[in-house]
C-alpha cells in the first residue's frame, strides 16, 4: 500500500495525514472486495524495515494499526474474518509493541467466527525473514528444508497461493511481501497513490487475476 506520503506531500499535509487517509481508504477497499466476493485479501501494513523511519511517523502508524484492529464491528458487519502474519510475538526479533499486540489477538478472537472474505494484514512483516524462519525450523528439527516442508513452516502455512499482487503509487517493483506465496502471481500496477486506490483498480486487478485463471 505504497503512497502515503507522497500523497500528503502532494497536497502540503504532514506525511501522518497521508497514513491516516490510507488507513480509511483501506476500510473502503474491504468493503468493496467483501461487495465482489473476494475470499482472502492481504495487506502490506508495516514491514520489518519499516522500524528506522522516522519516530514519530512510527508511531502514528502504530497507532492507526491498533485501531484498524479495533474496528471490530464493522468487520463483524461484513463477516470478515482476520489474521495477522508476521514475525511472531515471542521471537527474540519481534518488535510489534505490546499494545498492539493486544489489539492483533483481539481482533482474531473477535471475528474468528465469520466465514466470509478473510483479511490479513502482515505487521512486523518480511518475507525473507518468514523463509528464513521456516528454514530455521526445520533445520533445528533434522530435516531438510524441501518444497512441501518449507511451505509447512510459513507463518500461516493455510493461506492460499496469491492470485494477484498489487502495488500501488507507480512502484513497478516487487517489495519483500509474500515472495514465497505470490510465486507466479501476476502483477497489477497503478500510478494511483494508496489513498487514491479504487473500486476501478480493485476491479483490474481481479479482472487480471481472472485472465491467469483462465489462461
Amino acid at each position: 500500500m505504497d503512497g502515503n506520503g507522497r500523497w500528503a506531500q502532494r497536497r502540503g499535509l504532514p506525511r501522518t495525514a497521508g497514513h491516516t487517509e490510507g488507513e480509511e481508504n483501506l476500510a473502503a477497499v474491504v468493503r468493496a472486495s467483501v461487495s465482489r466476493q473476494v475470499d482472502y485479501l492481504t495487506v502490506f501494513g508495516f514491514s520489518t524495515e519499516n522500524w528506522v523511519r522516522p519516530r514519530g511517523e512510527v508511531r502514528h502508524i502504530l497507532g492507526l494499526h491498533k485501531k484498524l484492529f479495533g474496528r471490530i464491528s464493522e468487520l463483524n458487519d461484513l463477516n470478515v474474518r482476520v489474521q495477522w502474519i508476521g514475525r511472531p510475538f515471542d521471537d527474540a526479533t519481534a518488535r510489534t509493541p505490546k499494545y498492539v499486540q493486544r489489539a492483533i489477538r483481539k481482533a482474531i478472537s473477535d471475528t474468528s467466527r465469520n466465514t466470509g472474505m478473510t483479511l490479513t494484514v502482515a505487521f512486523d512483516y518480511g518475507s525473507r525473514t518468514e523463509i528464513a524462519h521456516a528454514a530455521r525450523l526445520l533445520v533445528a528439527t533434522g530435516q531438510e528444508p524441501t518444497i512441501a516442508l518449507m511451505s509447512d513452516k510459513m507463518y500461516l502455512p493455510d493461506m492460499p497461493r496469491v492470485d494477484v499482487l498489487v502495488r500501488t503509487s507507480g512502484e513497478t517493483r516487487i517489495s519483500n511481501f509474500l515472495l514465497w506465496q505470490a510465486a507466479g502471481a501476476p502483477s497489477y500496477f497503478t500510478d494511483n497513490t494508496w489513498p487514491d486506490f479504487t473500486a476501478e483498480d480493485l476491479d483490474s486487478a481481479i479482472q487480471l487475476a481472472q485472465q491467469f485463471t483462465i489462461s
